[in-house]
């Protein structure tokens, strides 16, 4: 056999598809388009479900308050205070929010309405789920133990507790965007119960505020008094210690010091002057006495500096007449000499008056210096006081140290005592203050149509909601459709050439028809009878191409001949194969009308069933062969004496007898001398040999036969064959793969073809050349040719 791979081929494409680029529009509204039954019982029972729920729902009323909480209502009442900050407005709002939504402010609206004798809220009808509960519990309560029945206390107290609940769960409190007002809205099943309830609740929470700031003042007024009490009988108590400290320790001065410190004090400033004075007439003594140290003569020029610190009139004349004597002494001796008797006079007179004023001088400075003793003895004796006194303080002091700290507590005790009284004569006055820091600012009004259930929006959300899901629906079909469904998820996904589509006949026993799973009847053709009414002769199996060749079916096996033509020409005898995955897949039925087709060209063509465990093609015969392909590879009869001829289409069956369809090495037989030289001798005979082989994932019967054939046709069931099955088969026998001249899904159902092609396909343009398919087959599996003018007549 000539084993030479006709054509390179690729299994799968070598480069892969950006996916990431962009979203293919085209796929996307195919796949809308093809799954749009789904989306639309989706939408419909999302409606559906929405109808039902507005139906059965109970109309709920909404009524709505705002309430505006300002702390600037009581500022005529309490002092200002700063700004407050953006944070600390925000707390207050929060809390404000949450008070509305606490439960003892919705017990006091309980008990304000009386809502627990309301039976609309605290007793409404049950529902069924209520009801299954309700009956859950009575089993329950009749398996455990027994307990009490509830007083008539704790039944009132149980419904109060649950209106609160119900409340609770029925209002809603928010802030107004970045105000201080606050929406408060209740939901009830009655119109006027909301209006009355929000009302209510504002009032409470008004009221709430008022009492809430009473008893704060209260406490705190309480305390303050205790408080107050405590600290002025302290304070008595400190200021009373240390008036006796003071008496004890002999403390007790006019101006509050002790008496050693301000003797200590008045003794320092006299030391200080005293210092100042002795210092003086230390000065003063010891410039007279250089006066005096200089002589008579230089007592007279020195007189002057004397004379300013002395009052003594007495040298003040000397020292004129001094004065003027010298200026007539310098006047005669300079007109008359020195020698002159009156200049001589005049300097006697000048020498006693200079002992003079020296003498003077001398008494002088005898005075100051009597009074430079005198002062010297004064600071002295002062600084001996100072001494005396100074160590006398150094014992009061240690005394004085105790005493601050005892007038210090007293005076923090009196501080503190004045601050307390402040505060409760505050809090007392705040204690009466009638206004609350909050006002209504819109009044609840009456509900005149239910706030739920919405029905334009629970519709329009019920349209959206079921889109939503018949899409996720519909893309979770998408992502579990794994199987081949037109001619370009073949090209794409495995690389082989498509040969065509072969419809779905339409019927179970059509479908028995392709599968070669038929029960075995006579024929009409070959002269047996066949019961009355039954579809699954000969004939029609066998010859649906060739009683019908202008249909689609016809068109797509006579587009397989061309292919085997054009990839085998030029051969003497061509070997096809007919292969599948998986039984089923219509192969028997393809190699049968395939073979018969070709057959009614013109060709002598040849039909082996080469499926030794499931032999298809002999069940569709109407008798069971006696002998078949056995037999003849075994050379135990000739193949003409197994060989069926149908008269019609002049085609050359070799069947596989039921006797032989449990033989455990059919592999082997395939592949046998036998069945080369059985091939070998009918080349002669035939010009084309179409063999049915068995699945490939089941057995390796078509891999043991592949050797003798020059190509494959590839079977596949449209809508059912997984394409991973396919790859998996072609990727792990690629010499099968190499001669495989196409594919062919079969069983297509050809109404739903369009809606799995891209816009533009040809398969989503069938209905402008469906025309071009004279011939039809019924759902049994009938030929109907066309009908001519002649037929309509």
């Amino acid at each position: 056999m000539d084993q030479v791979n006709y054509r390179p081929i690729t299994i799968f494409p070598s480069e892969a598809k950006d996916n990431d680029t962009f979203i293919d529009l085209d796929k996307l509204w195919s796949a809308a388009m093809r799954r749009l039954g789904v989306i639309i019982t989706c939408v419909i029972v999302a409606v559906v479900l929405a109808g039902i729920y507005l139906f059965t729902a109970h109309p709920m009323y909404t009524s709505m308050t705002n309430i505006l909480v300002d702390e600037n209502l009581s500022r005529f009442a309490e002092d200002q205070t700063d700004n407050q900050s953006a944070q600390l407005i925000d707390n207050q709002m929060s809390s404000a929010v949450e008070i509305l939504k606490s439960k003892e402010l919705a017990m006091s609206v309980v008990t304000a309405t009386k809502l627990d004798e309301n039976d609309a809220i605290v007793d409404p009808p049950s529902s069924p789920v209520d009801l299954v509960k309700g009956v859950v519990k009575s089993i329950v309560s009749l398996v455990s133990p027994g307990t009490p029945p509830p007083t008539e206390a704790q039944i009132r107290a149980g419904k109060r507790e649950k209106a609160a609940a119900i409340l609770q769960q029925s209002i809603t409190a928010e802030r107004t965007g970045r105000s201080s007002v606050i929406a408060l809205s209740i939901r009830s099943p009655e119109a006027g119960l909301s209006q009355q309830l929000a009302k209510a609740y504002a009032s409470s929470y008004l009221t709430e505020q008022l009492n809430a700031n009473f008893d704060a003042t209260e406490r705190a007024s309480v305390w303050l008094q205790e408080r107050m009490t405590d600290l002025n009988h302290r304070a008595q108590q400190a200021s009373l210690a240390v008036e006796q400290f003071k008496r004890d320790h002999g403390l007790i001065s006019p101006r509050g010091e002790l008496m050693s410190s301000q003797q200590l004090s008045d003794l320092n400033s006299q030391l200080i002057a005293a210092q100042a004075d002795v210092a003086t007439a230390s000065a003063r003594y010891n410039q007279y006495k250089a006066i005096i140290d200089k002589g008579p003569d230089n007592a007279v020029q020195n007189a002057v500096v004397s004379t300013r610190d002395t009052d003594n009139t007495v040298l003040q004349d000397l020292r004129k007449r001094y004065t003027t004597v010298n200026d007539r002494e310098q006047g005669i001796v300079q007109q008359f000499g020195a020698d002159h008797p009156q200049a001589i006079a005049l300097k006697s007179e000048k020498t006693d008056l200079a002992n003079q004023i020296f003498r003077e001088l001398q008494q002088l400075t005898s005075g100051f210096h009597n009074d430079l003793d005198v002062a010297s003895s004064r600071e002295q004796s002062l600084r001996d006081n100072i001494r005396k006194v100074a160590g006398h303080n150094a014992d009061s002091n240690v005394s004085m140290v105790q005493l601050a700290e005892l007038q210090q507590k007293a005076d923090a005790l009196k501080t503190l005592y004045q601050s307390y009284l402040g505060r409760f004569e505050q809090a007392s006055q705040l204690q009466s203050l009638p206004i609350a820091k909050a006002r209504v600012i819109s009044e609840a009004g009456l509900p005149i149509s239910p706030s739920s259930p919405k029905k334009t929006l629970t519709m329009a959300l019920s349209i959206v909601l079921g889109l939503l899901i018949g899409c996720a629906v519909a893309a979770l079909l998408e992502f579990r459709e794994r199987f081949f469904r037109t001619g370009d998820d073949v090209q794409e996904k495995i690389g082989m050439r498509f040969l065509g589509y072969l419809p779905k006949i339409g019927s179970a026993q059509a479908d028995e028809l392709q599968t070669g799973h038929a029960h075995n009847h006579p024929d009409p053709a070959e002269g047996v009878a066949m019961p009355a009414g039954d579809p699954t002769s000969f004939r029609r199996r066998m010859r649906i191409a060739v009683e019908a060749p202008r249909s689609q079916f016809a068109e797509t096996l006579r587009n397989t001949k061309l292919a085997c033509d054009i990839v085998l020409q030029g051969r003497k005898c061509s070997v096809i194969g007919v292969v599948s995955c998986l039984p089923g897949e219509g192969k028997s039925m393809v190699a049968a009308n395939l073979a018969g087709l070709i057959s009614a060209s013109g060709v002598r063509t040849l039909v082996i069933d080469g499926d030794l465990r499931n032999p298809g093609l002999s069940k569709m015969l109407a008798s069971e062969p006696e002998v078949g392909l056995v037999d003849v590879v075994l050379q135990r009869v000739p193949w003409t004496a197994a060989a069926r001829v149908d008269r019609k289409s002049r085609l050359t069956i070799l069947p596989m007898t039921m006797r032989n369809q449990n033989l455990a090495h059919t592999s082997e037989l395939l592949a046998s001398t036998g069945m080369s030289q059985f091939l070998e001798g009918i080349k002669d005979t035939f010009d084309v040999i179409i063999v049915d082989l068995a699945p490939m994932i089941p057995v390796i019967d078509a891999k043991a036969f592949e050797p003798y054939v020059d190509g494959f046709v590839f079977v596949t069931e449209w809508g059912v064959t997984p394409v991973k099955a396919v790859q998996s088969v072609l990727r792990a026998e690629p010499q099968v793969a190499a001669k495989t001249i196409g594919v062919i899904l079969n069983k297509t159902e050809m109404g739903d073809l369009r809606k799995y092609a891209d816009p533009g396909a040809p398969e989503s343009l069938r209905a402008t050349y469906s025309n071009y398919y004279k011939d039809t087959i019924d759902a049994k599996g009938n030929a109907v040719p066309a009908r001519t003018p002649e037929h309509a007549k």
